[in-house]
């Protein structure tokens, strides 16, 4: 128990000494040694490795998992898991939980009726987009988010900890020659004025204060250097994680790549299917009839049975002619505005050039590819991307 309270008294009093350096550094009162300045940029690009790694997991979090409420027990979840040594469940997405829903309205609707079998189609669909949502965010979880969480709990938990103790280091370092600074200052001032009577003890004990005082300051500035260096070789290993961070960034994209071109080949085909399915009850909200339109009639992209991306039905034994815009007129009927997302430059004379955040005037024609549009700007006219739209009403 003695041992205990010494140890409690001595921490006390080391933690006391370091409050007053560093109160007296805050104030000006005292000297404080300066890092070398190749350890004082590693340890500003560890800080900001760290901040902004925090902030690119913890948004991604957001991104995969939206819903905050959801978000905050999905990782309650996966923690009583993770402490019980448990695999953790596969999670229903919330388009697969659309379409089982769809799925069960179909059944009571009557899935031979034209909304019931149209329900079950969608809702096959949904599972499908349900599935590749899954399968993307297990992918991220992998590739990017779990090496992301091991730097912040694993690496810079270390480099934390290394970092308070080189600070504590220096603390006692500058304690130690703030006491050296003081014995030189009494031993000079005692030889400077000496008093006859007690001059040899005095200044006996005065150099011994002043040997002490060296002596510790020696010790505490070879606890200093081989911590400093301790910190930085953990500092310098932050290029690795670069590398590591890029390469697992890398994967990331890929697998959201992969995840939306499989929603977008899911989109087409059910695109397909309701078209070629109830095409000639719910036509196309762009497709513009003969009677609305200058040009001749043709079959709709989403009219007449026809698929988008499929040959349409011949109506003559002539293919029709290619489609020629100065020769586009606008119908009566039929056209919307349109807000630009992205920027887009044409890639030959008859594509409109883009800029991001402006209004056009858009519309279809018979036969037309349903990912294009016309668009009109003032008195520019060209073919657009579907995707690169906001479609206003």
């Amino acid at each position: 128990m003695d041992f205990n309270v010494k140890k409690l008294a001595s921490d006390a009093g080391v933690f006391f000494t370091r409050a007053v350096q560093f109160t007296e550094e805050k104030l000006g009162q005292a000297e404080k040694t300066e890092l070398d300045a190749h350890l004082e940029n590693l340890i500003a690009r560890g800080d900001c490795t760290k901040n902004w790694t925090e902030k690119i997991f913890r948004q991604t979090e957001v991104l995969l998992q939206p819903n905050p409420i959801d978000h905050t027990g999905a990782r309650i979840e996966e923690f009583f898991y993770e402490k019980l040594d448990r695999k953790i469940p596969t999670r229903t997405t919330n388009g697969e939980l659309l379409g089982q829903y769809m799925q069960d309205a179909a059944k009571d609707f009557g899935p031979g009726t034209p909304y019931g079998s149209t329900l079950i189609t969608v809702g096959e669909y949904q599972k499908k987009l349900g599935g590749a949502e899954r399968e993307f965010l297990q992918a991220s979880a992998v590739s990017f988010l779990t090496p992301l969480r091991n730097f912040l709990e694993g690496d810079w938990r270390t480099i934390s900890k290394e970092r308070r103790l080189l600070e504590n280091r220096r603390l006692d370092l500058d304690v130690c020659k703030a006491r050296l600074k003081k014995a030189k200052l009494a031993e000079a001032k005692a030889a400077a004025a000496p008093d006859f009577q007690e001059t040899r003890p005095r200044n006996y004990i005065l150099s011994a204060s002043a040997s002490a005082a060296e002596q510790e300051l020696r010790v505490a500035q070879t606890e200093f250097d081989r911590q400093a260096e301790v910190t930085r070789l953990l500092l310098e290993g932050i290029s690795s994680t670069h590398v590591n961070h890029l390469r697992c960034l890398h994967e990331f994209v890929e697998a959201q790549a992969a995840y939306y071109a499989q929603c977008h080949k899911h989109m087409q085909e059910l695109q397909k299917e309701l078209s070629s399915a109830n095409g000639d009850t719910f036509p196309n909200a762009f497709a513009v009839s003969a009677s609305t339109s200058g040009i001749s009639a043709g079959p709709s992209p989403l009219s007449g049975g026809s698929a988008p991306g499929c040959p349409a039905a011949s109506s003559g034994p002539l293919d029709p002619a290619p489609l020629k815009i100065e020769e586009v007129k606008p119908p009566a009927t039929g056209t919307r505005k349109a807000k630009v997302l992205y920027d887009y430059d044409a890639a030959d004379t008859s594509e409109l050039s883009l800029l991001a955040d402006e209004l056009i005037t858009v519309y279809t024609v018979p036969g037309m590819d349903p990912d294009w549009l016309i668009g009109e700007r003032g008195n520019q006219k060209g073919k657009v991307p579907v995707t690169y739209l906001e479609l206003l009403s």
